[in-house]
Protein backbone atom coordinates (compact mmCIF):
# COMPACT_ATOMS: atom_id res chain seq x y z
CA UNK A 1 0.00 0.00 0.00
CA UNK A 2 2.15 2.78 -1.34
CA UNK A 3 -0.35 5.43 -0.27
CA UNK A 4 -0.38 4.28 3.37
CA UNK A 5 1.59 7.22 4.86
CA UNK A 6 -0.77 9.74 3.25
CA UNK A 7 -3.86 7.70 4.11
CA UNK A 8 -2.69 7.26 7.69
CA UNK A 9 -2.25 10.99 8.19
CA UNK A 10 -5.74 11.63 6.84
CA UNK A 11 -7.33 8.88 8.92
CA UNK A 12 -5.59 9.89 12.15
CA UNK A 13 -7.07 13.36 11.76
CA UNK A 14 -10.45 11.73 11.17
CA UNK A 15 -10.08 9.63 14.31
CA UNK A 16 -9.02 12.61 16.40
CA UNK A 17 -12.27 14.32 15.41
CA UNK A 18 -14.21 11.14 16.21
CA UNK A 19 -12.66 10.98 19.66
CA UNK A 20 -13.52 14.63 20.33
CA UNK A 21 -17.14 14.05 19.33
CA UNK A 22 -17.35 10.91 21.46
CA UNK A 23 -15.87 12.73 24.46
CA UNK A 24 -18.28 15.64 24.10
CA UNK A 25 -21.24 13.29 23.74
CA UNK A 26 -20.34 11.34 26.88
CA UNK A 27 -19.52 14.48 28.84
CA UNK A 28 -23.01 15.80 28.16
CA UNK A 29 -24.48 12.61 29.59
CA UNK A 30 -22.43 12.44 32.78
CA UNK A 31 -22.19 16.12 33.72
CA UNK A 32 -24.29 18.10 36.16
CA UNK A 33 -23.82 21.87 36.22
CA UNK A 34 -20.77 21.56 34.01
CA UNK A 35 -18.94 18.99 36.16
CA UNK A 36 -18.70 15.22 35.88
CA UNK A 37 -21.20 13.72 38.33
CA UNK A 38 -20.05 10.55 40.09
CA UNK A 39 -23.46 8.85 40.01
CA UNK A 40 -24.05 9.70 36.36
CA UNK A 41 -20.53 8.56 35.47
CA UNK A 42 -21.12 5.18 37.09
CA UNK A 43 -24.54 4.84 35.48
CA UNK A 44 -22.83 5.22 32.10
CA UNK A 45 -19.78 3.15 33.03
CA UNK A 46 -19.85 0.96 29.93
CA UNK A 47 -19.88 4.03 27.69
CA UNK A 48 -17.09 5.63 29.74
CA UNK A 49 -14.93 2.56 29.34
CA UNK A 50 -15.78 2.46 25.64
CA UNK A 51 -14.34 5.96 25.39
CA UNK A 52 -11.17 4.76 27.10
CA UNK A 53 -10.75 1.95 24.60
CA UNK A 54 -11.50 4.23 21.65
CA UNK A 55 -8.86 6.70 22.82
CA UNK A 56 -6.41 3.84 23.39
CA UNK A 57 -6.92 2.62 19.83
CA UNK A 58 -6.53 6.11 18.41
CA UNK A 59 -3.24 6.62 20.26
CA UNK A 60 -2.11 3.11 19.30
CA UNK A 61 -2.65 3.80 15.61
CA UNK A 62 -0.88 7.13 15.95
CA UNK A 63 2.17 5.36 17.38
CA UNK A 64 1.93 2.55 14.82
CA UNK A 65 2.01 5.14 12.03
CA UNK A 66 4.95 6.95 13.61
CA UNK A 67 6.84 3.65 13.96
CA UNK A 68 6.18 2.55 10.40
CA UNK A 69 7.51 5.91 9.23
CA UNK A 70 10.80 5.33 11.09
CA UNK A 71 11.50 1.76 10.05
CA UNK A 72 11.47 -0.13 6.79
CA UNK A 73 11.24 -3.69 5.61
CA UNK A 74 8.55 -6.06 4.46
CA UNK A 75 7.65 -7.37 7.93
CA UNK A 76 7.23 -3.83 9.27
CA UNK A 77 5.07 -2.86 6.31
CA UNK A 78 2.83 -5.87 6.76
CA UNK A 79 2.46 -5.25 10.50
CA UNK A 80 1.43 -1.64 9.86
CA UNK A 81 -0.94 -2.63 7.07
CA UNK A 82 -2.64 -5.41 9.02
CA UNK A 83 -2.69 -3.38 12.24
CA UNK A 84 -4.40 -0.39 10.66
CA UNK A 85 -6.85 -2.63 8.85
CA UNK A 86 -7.84 -4.56 11.98
CA UNK A 87 -7.99 -1.69 14.47
CA UNK A 88 -9.94 0.60 12.15
CA UNK A 89 -12.42 -2.22 11.52
CA UNK A 90 -12.78 -2.76 15.27
CA UNK A 91 -13.35 0.95 15.86
CA UNK A 92 -16.13 0.83 13.30
CA UNK A 93 -17.65 -2.43 14.47
CA UNK A 94 -16.70 -2.93 18.12
CA UNK A 95 -13.50 -2.98 20.18
CA UNK A 96 -13.19 -6.03 22.47
CA UNK A 97 -12.84 -4.87 26.08
CA UNK A 98 -13.07 -8.51 27.19
CA UNK A 99 -14.35 -11.72 25.66
CA UNK A 100 -17.98 -10.66 26.12
CA UNK A 101 -17.86 -6.85 26.30
CA UNK A 102 -17.40 -4.56 23.32
CA UNK A 103 -16.86 -0.83 22.99
CA UNK A 104 -19.14 0.42 20.23
CA UNK A 105 -19.53 3.92 18.90
CA UNK A 106 -23.28 3.65 19.44
CA UNK A 107 -22.53 3.36 23.18
CA UNK A 108 -21.07 6.86 22.92
CA UNK A 109 -23.88 8.32 20.87
CA UNK A 110 -21.75 8.91 17.77
CA UNK A 111 -21.26 7.29 14.40
CA UNK A 112 -18.41 7.21 11.93
CA UNK A 113 -18.61 7.12 8.19
CA UNK A 114 -15.09 6.11 7.14
CA UNK A 115 -13.55 8.21 4.41
CA UNK A 116 -12.15 6.73 1.24
CA UNK A 117 -8.71 6.81 2.89
CA UNK A 118 -10.04 4.95 5.92
CA UNK A 119 -11.77 2.34 3.78
CA UNK A 120 -8.55 1.81 1.84
CA UNK A 121 -6.66 1.13 5.06
CA UNK A 122 -9.44 -1.07 6.44
CA UNK A 123 -9.04 -3.27 3.37
CA UNK A 124 -5.39 -3.92 4.21
CA UNK A 125 -5.91 -6.82 6.62
CA UNK A 126 -6.24 -9.53 4.00
CA UNK A 127 -5.67 -13.30 4.14
CA UNK A 128 -2.74 -12.87 1.77
CA UNK A 129 -1.13 -10.22 4.00
CA UNK A 130 -1.48 -12.39 7.10
CA UNK A 131 -0.17 -15.45 5.27
CA UNK A 132 2.87 -13.54 4.00
CA UNK A 133 3.62 -12.18 7.47
CA UNK A 134 3.38 -15.66 8.99
CA UNK A 135 5.71 -17.02 6.29
CA UNK A 136 8.30 -14.32 7.04
CA UNK A 137 8.00 -15.06 10.76
CA UNK A 138 8.57 -18.74 10.05
CA UNK A 139 11.75 -17.89 8.15
CA UNK A 140 13.01 -15.77 11.08
CA UNK A 141 12.20 -18.45 13.69
CA UNK A 142 14.05 -18.32 17.01
CA UNK A 143 13.54 -15.64 19.63
CA UNK A 144 12.88 -12.87 17.14
CA UNK A 145 11.10 -9.64 17.93
CA UNK A 146 9.23 -9.47 14.65
CA UNK A 147 9.74 -6.10 13.06
CA UNK A 148 12.35 -3.51 13.94
CA UNK A 149 11.83 -1.90 17.34
CA UNK A 150 12.61 1.61 16.13
CA UNK A 151 14.79 2.15 19.19
CA UNK A 152 18.16 3.86 19.18
CA UNK A 153 21.37 1.84 19.02
CA UNK A 154 22.06 1.97 22.77
CA UNK A 155 18.66 0.56 23.66
CA UNK A 156 18.99 -2.16 21.04
CA UNK A 157 22.34 -3.11 22.58
CA UNK A 158 20.71 -3.32 26.02
CA UNK A 159 17.94 -5.49 24.54
CA UNK A 160 20.48 -7.86 22.97
CA UNK A 161 22.44 -8.13 26.23
CA UNK A 162 19.38 -9.02 28.31
CA UNK A 163 17.99 -11.32 25.63
CA UNK A 164 21.17 -13.37 25.65
CA UNK A 165 21.31 -13.44 29.45
CA UNK A 166 17.65 -14.46 29.68
CA UNK A 167 18.04 -17.22 27.12
CA UNK A 168 21.06 -18.54 29.02
CA UNK A 169 20.06 -18.14 32.66
CA UNK A 170 16.25 -18.06 32.77
CA UNK A 171 14.58 -19.85 29.85
CA UNK A 172 16.03 -23.33 30.57
CA UNK A 173 14.86 -23.21 34.20
CA UNK A 174 11.68 -21.10 34.25
CA UNK A 175 9.19 -23.88 33.74
CA UNK A 176 10.76 -26.00 36.45
CA UNK A 177 10.63 -23.10 38.90
CA UNK A 178 6.96 -22.66 38.06
CA UNK A 179 5.99 -26.32 38.33
CA UNK A 180 7.79 -26.74 41.65
CA UNK A 181 6.53 -23.35 42.88
CA UNK A 182 10.13 -22.47 43.72
CA UNK A 183 11.39 -19.09 44.72
CA UNK A 184 13.70 -17.66 42.08
CA UNK A 185 17.23 -18.71 43.12
CA UNK A 186 19.26 -16.11 44.96
CA UNK A 187 22.03 -16.62 42.42
CA UNK A 188 19.73 -15.19 39.74
CA UNK A 189 18.93 -12.22 41.97
CA UNK A 190 22.65 -11.66 42.57
CA UNK A 191 23.33 -11.69 38.82
CA UNK A 192 20.48 -9.23 38.21
CA UNK A 193 22.06 -6.96 40.81
CA UNK A 194 25.42 -7.23 39.06
CA UNK A 195 23.72 -6.32 35.77
CA UNK A 196 22.32 -3.18 37.42
CA UNK A 197 18.65 -4.15 37.12
CA UNK A 198 17.73 -2.92 40.61
CA UNK A 199 19.33 0.48 40.05
CA UNK A 200 18.47 0.84 36.39
CA UNK A 201 16.70 4.22 36.63
CA UNK A 202 18.15 5.39 39.98
CA UNK A 203 20.39 8.44 39.36
CA UNK A 204 24.13 7.83 39.28
CA UNK A 205 24.64 10.11 42.28
CA UNK A 206 22.77 7.50 44.34
CA UNK A 207 24.64 4.53 42.92
CA UNK A 208 22.30 3.65 40.07
CA UNK A 209 22.85 3.49 36.33
CA UNK A 210 20.75 6.59 35.68
CA UNK A 211 19.16 5.10 32.57
CA UNK A 212 15.85 6.06 31.00
CA UNK A 213 12.39 4.60 31.52
CA UNK A 214 12.73 3.37 27.94
CA UNK A 215 15.68 1.26 29.08
CA UNK A 216 13.53 -0.04 31.94
CA UNK A 217 10.90 -1.08 29.39
CA UNK A 218 13.41 -2.95 27.25
CA UNK A 219 14.94 -4.77 30.24
CA UNK A 220 11.57 -5.63 31.78
CA UNK A 221 10.29 -6.95 28.46
CA UNK A 222 13.25 -9.22 27.85
CA UNK A 223 13.37 -10.58 31.41
CA UNK A 224 9.61 -11.22 31.38
CA UNK A 225 9.92 -12.98 28.05
CA UNK A 226 11.94 -15.57 29.95
CA UNK A 227 9.78 -15.63 33.08
CA UNK A 228 7.44 -12.98 34.44
CA UNK A 229 8.72 -13.60 37.97
CA UNK A 230 12.24 -12.58 36.95
CA UNK A 231 10.92 -9.58 35.02
CA UNK A 232 8.93 -8.53 38.07
CA UNK A 233 11.83 -8.57 40.51
CA UNK A 234 12.88 -5.15 39.26
CA UNK A 235 9.37 -3.80 39.79
CA UNK A 236 9.79 -3.91 43.57
CA UNK A 237 12.94 -1.76 43.39
CA UNK A 238 11.42 0.53 40.75
CA UNK A 239 8.42 1.32 42.96
CA UNK A 240 10.49 1.76 46.13
CA UNK A 241 13.06 3.96 44.40
CA UNK A 242 10.37 6.10 42.78
CA UNK A 243 8.69 6.61 46.14
CA UNK A 244 11.95 7.69 47.76
CA UNK A 245 13.09 9.86 44.84
CA UNK A 246 9.80 11.76 44.63
CA UNK A 247 8.77 11.78 48.29
CA UNK A 248 11.78 11.07 50.47
CA UNK A 249 13.97 13.41 52.49
CA UNK A 250 17.59 14.01 51.47
CA UNK A 251 18.74 11.71 54.25
CA UNK A 252 16.34 8.97 53.15
CA UNK A 253 17.55 9.22 49.56
CA UNK A 254 21.20 9.04 50.64
CA UNK A 255 20.56 6.08 52.93
CA UNK A 256 18.20 3.90 50.92
CA UNK A 257 18.80 4.49 47.21
CA UNK A 258 22.40 3.19 46.99
CA UNK A 259 21.38 0.03 48.85
CA UNK A 260 18.41 -0.53 46.57
CA UNK A 261 20.53 0.10 43.48
CA UNK A 262 23.19 -2.42 44.47
CA UNK A 263 20.69 -5.10 45.47
CA UNK A 264 22.06 -5.05 49.02
CA UNK A 265 18.47 -4.72 50.17
CA UNK A 266 15.37 -6.07 48.48
CA UNK A 267 12.07 -4.19 48.89
CA UNK A 268 8.43 -5.19 48.77
CA UNK A 269 5.29 -3.07 48.38
CA UNK A 270 2.75 -3.43 51.21
CA UNK A 271 -0.38 -1.54 50.17
CA UNK A 272 -3.40 -3.79 49.57
CA UNK A 273 -5.69 -5.00 52.36
CA UNK A 274 -8.42 -7.63 52.57
CA UNK A 275 -11.78 -6.25 51.40
CA UNK A 276 -10.29 -3.05 49.92
CA UNK A 277 -8.84 -4.15 46.57
CA UNK A 278 -8.41 -1.07 44.40
CA UNK A 279 -10.04 1.21 46.99
CA UNK A 280 -6.79 2.19 48.72
CA UNK A 281 -8.44 5.17 50.39
CA UNK A 282 -10.34 2.74 52.64
CA UNK A 283 -7.25 1.18 54.21
CA UNK A 284 -7.59 0.32 57.89
CA UNK A 285 -4.05 -0.64 58.92
CA UNK A 286 -3.06 2.02 61.44
CA UNK A 287 0.19 3.44 62.71
CA UNK A 288 0.35 5.19 66.09
CA UNK A 289 3.36 7.25 67.11
CA UNK A 290 4.98 6.55 70.45
CA UNK A 291 8.12 8.59 70.98
CA UNK A 292 10.71 7.67 68.35
CA UNK A 293 8.71 4.82 66.86
CA UNK A 294 5.46 4.13 65.06
CA UNK A 295 3.49 1.05 66.08
CA UNK A 296 1.64 -0.63 63.22
CA UNK A 297 -1.47 -2.79 63.59
CA UNK A 298 -3.53 -4.34 60.80
CA UNK A 299 -3.61 -6.81 57.94
CA UNK A 300 -2.29 -6.71 54.39
CA UNK A 301 -2.69 -9.10 51.47
CA UNK A 302 -1.27 -9.90 48.05
CA UNK A 303 2.21 -8.88 49.13
CA UNK A 304 4.72 -10.09 46.55
CA UNK A 305 8.15 -11.38 47.62
CA UNK A 306 7.42 -10.50 51.23
CA UNK A 307 9.50 -13.16 52.98
CA UNK A 308 12.98 -12.58 51.53
CA UNK A 309 12.94 -8.79 51.52
CA UNK A 310 14.60 -6.27 53.83
CA UNK A 311 12.28 -3.26 53.64
CA UNK A 312 8.58 -2.69 53.06
CA UNK A 313 7.05 0.41 51.53
CA UNK A 314 4.13 0.23 53.94
CA UNK A 315 0.97 2.33 53.60
CA UNK A 316 -0.92 2.89 56.87
CA UNK A 317 -3.43 5.27 58.41
CA UNK A 318 -1.79 7.76 60.78
CA UNK A 319 -4.84 9.97 61.31
CA UNK A 320 -7.55 7.90 63.04
CA UNK A 321 -10.15 10.59 62.45
CA UNK A 322 -10.06 10.11 58.67
CA UNK A 323 -11.76 7.47 56.52
CA UNK A 324 -10.24 8.31 53.14
CA UNK A 325 -6.88 8.80 51.45
CA UNK A 326 -6.08 12.00 53.38
CA UNK A 327 -5.10 10.17 56.56
CA UNK A 328 -2.60 7.78 54.97
CA UNK A 329 1.17 7.85 55.36
CA UNK A 330 4.00 5.85 53.77
CA UNK A 331 6.72 4.13 55.78
CA UNK A 332 10.04 2.54 54.89
CA UNK A 333 9.50 -0.32 57.31
CA UNK A 334 12.57 -2.45 57.95
CA UNK A 335 12.32 -6.18 58.49
CA UNK A 336 14.59 -9.20 58.73
CA UNK A 337 14.62 -11.45 55.63
CA UNK A 338 13.13 -14.82 56.40
CA UNK A 339 14.11 -18.40 55.69
CA UNK A 340 12.08 -21.38 54.52
CA UNK A 341 11.82 -22.51 58.14
CA UNK A 342 11.00 -19.05 59.52
CA UNK A 343 9.76 -16.75 56.75
CA UNK A 344 8.77 -13.86 59.05
CA UNK A 345 11.13 -13.63 62.05
CA UNK A 346 10.62 -9.90 62.69
CA UNK A 347 8.73 -9.18 65.97
CA UNK A 348 5.20 -7.91 65.53
CA UNK A 349 4.81 -9.41 62.10
CA UNK A 350 3.32 -12.70 60.85
CA UNK A 351 2.58 -14.03 57.40
CA UNK A 352 1.11 -16.86 55.40
CA UNK A 353 1.54 -17.84 51.76
CA UNK A 354 -1.27 -17.44 49.23
CA UNK A 355 -1.07 -20.28 46.72
CA UNK A 356 -1.50 -19.01 43.16
CA UNK A 357 -1.92 -20.61 39.74
CA UNK A 358 0.63 -18.37 38.02
CA UNK A 359 2.98 -15.41 38.58
CA UNK A 360 5.16 -17.56 40.79
CA UNK A 361 8.82 -17.25 41.69
CA UNK A 362 8.45 -14.60 44.41
CA UNK A 363 5.32 -15.94 46.13
CA UNK A 364 2.33 -14.01 47.45
CA UNK A 365 1.57 -13.52 51.13
CA UNK A 366 -0.97 -12.29 53.64
CA UNK A 367 0.68 -10.28 56.41
CA UNK A 368 -0.47 -9.45 59.91
CA UNK A 369 0.94 -6.61 62.01
CA UNK A 370 0.46 -6.47 65.76
CA UNK A 371 2.75 -4.10 67.60
CA UNK A 372 5.15 -3.94 64.65
CA UNK A 373 7.72 -1.16 65.18
CA UNK A 374 8.90 1.37 62.59
CA UNK A 375 11.49 4.04 63.41
CA UNK A 376 10.17 7.61 63.26
CA UNK A 377 12.92 8.51 60.79
CA UNK A 378 11.43 5.99 58.36
CA UNK A 379 8.26 7.99 57.74
CA UNK A 380 8.63 8.79 54.05
CA UNK A 381 9.24 12.50 53.61
CA UNK A 382 9.03 13.06 57.36
CA UNK A 383 5.43 14.31 57.05
CA UNK A 384 2.20 12.43 57.73
CA UNK A 385 -0.82 12.39 55.45
CA UNK A 386 1.18 12.28 52.24
CA UNK A 387 1.15 8.52 51.63
CA UNK A 388 -1.53 8.33 48.98
CA UNK A 389 -0.11 11.30 47.07
CA UNK A 390 3.36 9.76 47.22
CA UNK A 391 2.00 6.47 45.90
CA UNK A 392 0.11 8.18 43.07
CA UNK A 393 3.40 9.65 41.87
CA UNK A 394 4.68 6.14 41.16
CA UNK A 395 1.71 4.98 39.07
CA UNK A 396 3.08 6.23 35.75
CA UNK A 397 6.32 4.27 36.05
CA UNK A 398 4.62 1.21 37.54
CA UNK A 399 2.09 0.97 34.72
CA UNK A 400 4.72 1.52 32.04
CA UNK A 401 6.74 -1.27 33.61
CA UNK A 402 3.70 -3.54 33.81
CA UNK A 403 2.95 -2.93 30.14
CA UNK A 404 6.52 -3.95 29.37
CA UNK A 405 6.12 -7.15 31.38
CA UNK A 406 2.93 -7.91 29.48
CA UNK A 407 4.71 -7.47 26.15
CA UNK A 408 7.43 -9.87 27.30
CA UNK A 409 4.83 -12.48 28.26
CA UNK A 410 3.04 -12.00 24.94
CA UNK A 411 6.32 -12.35 23.03
CA UNK A 412 7.05 -15.58 24.89
CA UNK A 413 3.62 -16.92 23.94
CA UNK A 414 4.18 -15.99 20.31
CA UNK A 415 7.56 -17.71 20.18
CA UNK A 416 6.19 -20.88 21.78
CA UNK A 417 3.19 -20.91 19.46
CA UNK A 418 5.31 -20.33 16.37
CA UNK A 419 7.81 -23.04 17.24
CA UNK A 420 5.04 -25.55 17.91
CA UNK A 421 3.26 -24.64 14.67
CA UNK A 422 6.49 -25.22 12.75
CA UNK A 423 7.37 -28.50 14.44
CA UNK A 424 3.96 -30.16 14.79
CA UNK A 425 2.55 -31.88 11.71
CA UNK A 426 -1.07 -32.80 11.08
CA UNK A 427 -2.54 -34.29 7.91
CA UNK A 428 0.89 -34.37 6.34
CA UNK A 429 1.93 -30.72 6.84
CA UNK A 430 3.05 -28.37 9.61
CA UNK A 431 0.35 -26.55 11.57
CA UNK A 432 1.53 -23.19 10.29
CA UNK A 433 0.41 -24.23 6.80
CA UNK A 434 -3.22 -24.00 7.96
CA UNK A 435 -4.62 -20.45 7.52
CA UNK A 436 -6.35 -20.25 10.91
CA UNK A 437 -3.08 -21.10 12.67
CA UNK A 438 -1.07 -18.69 10.52
CA UNK A 439 -3.69 -16.00 11.16
CA UNK A 440 -3.33 -16.42 14.92
CA UNK A 441 0.45 -16.04 14.75
CA UNK A 442 0.30 -13.05 12.43
CA UNK A 443 -2.23 -11.20 14.57
CA UNK A 444 -0.21 -11.92 17.72
CA UNK A 445 2.83 -10.33 16.09
CA UNK A 446 0.80 -7.32 14.95
CA UNK A 447 -0.80 -6.63 18.31
CA UNK A 448 2.47 -7.12 20.19
CA UNK A 449 4.13 -4.58 17.89
CA UNK A 450 1.31 -2.08 18.49
CA UNK A 451 1.38 -2.51 22.27
CA UNK A 452 5.17 -2.27 22.24
CA UNK A 453 5.16 1.05 20.41
CA UNK A 454 2.46 2.47 22.70
CA UNK A 455 4.58 1.45 25.70
CA UNK A 456 7.75 2.95 24.24
CA UNK A 457 5.85 6.18 23.64
CA UNK A 458 4.63 6.36 27.25
CA UNK A 459 8.20 5.80 28.44
CA UNK A 460 9.44 8.51 26.06
CA UNK A 461 6.90 10.94 27.49
CA UNK A 462 8.03 10.09 31.03
CA UNK A 463 11.69 10.49 30.10
CA UNK A 464 10.99 13.95 28.69
CA UNK A 465 9.26 15.19 31.81
CA UNK A 466 5.73 15.11 30.43
CA UNK A 467 2.73 14.00 32.40
CA UNK A 468 1.94 10.55 31.00
CA UNK A 469 -0.55 8.88 33.31
CA UNK A 470 -2.97 8.73 30.37
CA UNK A 471 -0.45 7.15 27.99
CA UNK A 472 0.89 4.79 30.66
CA UNK A 473 -2.64 3.68 31.52
CA UNK A 474 -3.45 3.06 27.87
CA UNK A 475 -0.25 1.05 27.39
CA UNK A 476 -1.03 -1.12 30.40
CA UNK A 477 -4.67 -1.57 29.37
CA UNK A 478 -3.83 -2.71 25.85
CA UNK A 479 -0.69 -4.72 26.62
CA UNK A 480 -2.46 -6.77 29.29
CA UNK A 481 -5.24 -7.69 26.86
CA UNK A 482 -2.68 -8.55 24.18
CA UNK A 483 -0.74 -10.78 26.59
CA UNK A 484 -3.83 -12.77 27.51
CA UNK A 485 -4.98 -13.08 23.88
CA UNK A 486 -1.51 -14.16 22.77
CA UNK A 487 -1.20 -16.79 25.49
CA UNK A 488 -4.71 -18.09 24.82
CA UNK A 489 -4.11 -18.35 21.07
CA UNK A 490 -0.69 -19.95 21.50
CA UNK A 491 -2.22 -22.57 23.78
CA UNK A 492 -4.95 -23.17 21.17
CA UNK A 493 -2.25 -23.83 18.59
CA UNK A 494 -0.82 -26.45 20.94
CA UNK A 495 -4.21 -28.16 21.12
CA UNK A 496 -4.51 -30.73 23.90
CA UNK A 497 -0.79 -30.55 24.58
CA UNK A 498 -1.18 -26.94 25.61
CA UNK A 499 -3.31 -28.12 28.51
CA UNK A 500 -0.54 -30.42 29.73
CA UNK A 501 1.58 -29.01 32.52
CA UNK A 502 4.77 -30.24 30.86
CA UNK A 503 4.40 -27.69 28.05
CA UNK A 504 5.62 -24.16 28.92
CA UNK A 505 2.62 -22.53 27.27
CA UNK A 506 0.50 -23.73 30.21
CA UNK A 507 2.68 -21.57 32.48
CA UNK A 508 2.56 -18.60 30.14
CA UNK A 509 -1.24 -18.71 30.06
CA UNK A 510 -1.36 -18.74 33.88
CA UNK A 511 1.13 -15.87 34.08
CA UNK A 512 -0.68 -13.79 31.46
CA UNK A 513 -3.94 -13.84 33.37
CA UNK A 514 -2.69 -11.70 36.25
CA UNK A 515 -1.72 -8.80 34.01
CA UNK A 516 -5.34 -7.68 33.62
CA UNK A 517 -5.63 -7.48 37.41
CA UNK A 518 -2.58 -6.05 39.14
CA UNK A 519 -1.34 -2.44 38.94
CA UNK A 520 -4.97 -1.48 38.31
CA UNK A 521 -7.51 -4.01 37.05
CA UNK A 522 -8.61 -3.45 33.45
CA UNK A 523 -11.91 -2.01 34.63
CA UNK A 524 -10.24 0.37 37.08
CA UNK A 525 -7.71 1.34 34.41
CA UNK A 526 -10.47 2.15 31.93
CA UNK A 527 -12.25 4.12 34.65
CA UNK A 528 -9.16 6.23 35.36
CA UNK A 529 -8.52 6.87 31.66
CA UNK A 530 -12.12 7.97 31.11
CA UNK A 531 -12.01 10.42 34.03
CA UNK A 532 -8.85 11.97 32.59
CA UNK A 533 -10.38 12.25 29.14
CA UNK A 534 -13.51 13.90 30.48
CA UNK A 535 -11.51 16.38 32.55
Amino acid sequence: MKDMPHHAETVLSELADLQIRATQSLRARVSVDGKVDTNAFEAHQHAAHALSWLATYVESLRQLAAWSGRVGGEIEGLIARIGFGEYLSQIAGGIPMSQTEFARLSDLGVDWRPSDAARALMAGNTPDARARLAALMADARGNATFGATGLDEDLDMIRDQFRRWTDDKVVPHAHGWHLRDDLIPMQIIAELADLGVFGLTIPEEFGGLGLSKAAMVVVSEELSRGYIGVGSLGTRSEIAAELILTGGTDDQKAHWLPRLASGEILPTAVFTEPNTGSDLGSLRTRAVKDGDTWTVTGNKTWITHAARTHVMTLLARTDPDTTDYRGLSMFLAEKTPGTDADPFPTPGMTGGEIEVLGYRGMKEYELGFDGFQVKADNLLGGVTGQGFKQLMQTFESARIQTAARAIGVAQNALELGLQYALDRKQFGKPLIAFPRVADKLAMMAVEIAIARQLTYFSAWEKDHGHRCDLEAGMAKLLAARVAWASADNALQIHGGNGFALEYPISRVLSDARILNIFEGAAEIQAQVIARRLLG
